[in-house]
């Protein structure tokens, strides 16, 4: 068996996060999982349908992998990316790194591994890989899934082989923290800054405030898009507080990443971004919880009050990214 040393294996809310952790506290930075969400800019919405698509789905932070990059980028990281169409290249590339003691970050697709309790595709996952022998792999993933968890080296080969919505090409990923890296708390600022500019003013109607705005519109049809809104509804509503996301669709750890940083930097817009976030993660609970009893009941009345519901959400976001913009570097 081949295992680093000094890993950390506490899984936390999101996946992403959790890997960022883990990674980086080998390094010694240990910094809270709502500060790495928020310094990665983690933060966005998206309203997504297609033909092809059963049902809608609603997302809460930025496409997977690009809060590792934002991450880097910002805090000056050096972060080696492997990518192969190749599984024996893959594998010989994750290995070398464990080899030489150093835990590997990959994006798979979940419904492959073995200890994971929704058999769901999902191929924007991403795990922290730490050890391997002759029949398992050793990772750490989210709380939810278990911390410290094994998984076969057939079903982890699976898993990465994955093609389709999210997945990456066998993508491997290390990070390095270097003697003149920039000190977290100098970041804070610019992070807070390109998430509310990105939230303000979306490219299409999907996403950011626009598009909490175009789910409130679609909300109250949803009994009829659905052929099993039984099934469908409470479905949505799970996936935004239970699925990796912190609760709220990931503003309790957007609202706890502004509570942080408002104990370092003395700010009213920052201030009134906290509050704002903190108003907007209860309505977010309470919105998916309208979206289930929906779901369960057949009545389009909790419909009707989500889509009131998040009107205001997308005007309290709207009113919070703006006061965050204005923060001086």
């Amino acid at each position: 068996m081949t295992m680093v040393d000094g890993i950390d294996d506490r899984g936390l809310q999101h996946c992403e996060t959790t890997t960022l952790a883990v990674l980086l506290r080998h390094e010694g930075l240990d910094l809270s999982e709502a500060m790495l969400f928020g310094l990665g800019a983690g933060l966005s919405f998206i309203y997504w349908d297609s033909k092809r698509m059963d049902f809608p789905f609603l997302g809460g932070r930025v496409k997977p992998f690009a809060l590792t990059t934002n991450l880097a980028d910002r805090l000056g990281l050096e972060l080696q990316v492997k990518e192969t169409t190749s599984p024996r290249k893959a594998w010989e590339d994750v290995t070398a790194a464990i080899d030489a003691g150093r835990p590997v970050g990959l994006q798979l697709d979940s419904h492959h591994l073995d200890y994971f309790t929704s058999r769901v595709h999902f191929g924007g996952h991403i795990v922290a890989l730490y050890g391997y022998d002759d029949q398992y792999a050793h990772l750490v993933d989210t709380a939810q899934q278990g911390g410290a968890v094994t998984t076969g080296l057939d079903a982890l080969a699976r898993a990465r082989a994955e093609r389709g919505p999210m997945t990456a090409r066998h993508r491997s990923f290390t990070l390095t923290v270097p003697a003149d890296a920039a000190p977290p708390r100098e970041r804070i600022v610019p992070a807070i800054t390109a998430c509310a500019d990105a939230f303000l003013d979306p490219p299409i109607a999907n996403l950011g405030h626009r598009g909490i705005e175009k789910t409130a519109q679609q909300v109250p049809t949803w009994l009829r898009r659905s052929d099993h809104p039984e099934r469908d509804l409470p479905q949505v509503a799970l996936l935004m507080e239970k699925a990796g996301t912190g609760g709220a669709l990931f503003r309790n750890l957007y609202r706890d990443f502004l509570a942080e940083c408002a104990e370092q930097i003395d700010s009213p817009h920052l201030r009134t971004g906290h509050a704002l976030y903190s108003e907007a993660a209860g309505l977010w609970t309470h919105t998916a919880d309208l979206i289930a009893r929906a779901g369960r009941t057949g009545d389009t009345q909790y419909l009707e009050q989500a889509g009131t519901q998040l009107r205001d959400l997308a005007r309290t976001e709207r009113e919070a990214m703006q006061a965050l913009s204005r923060l001086a570097p």
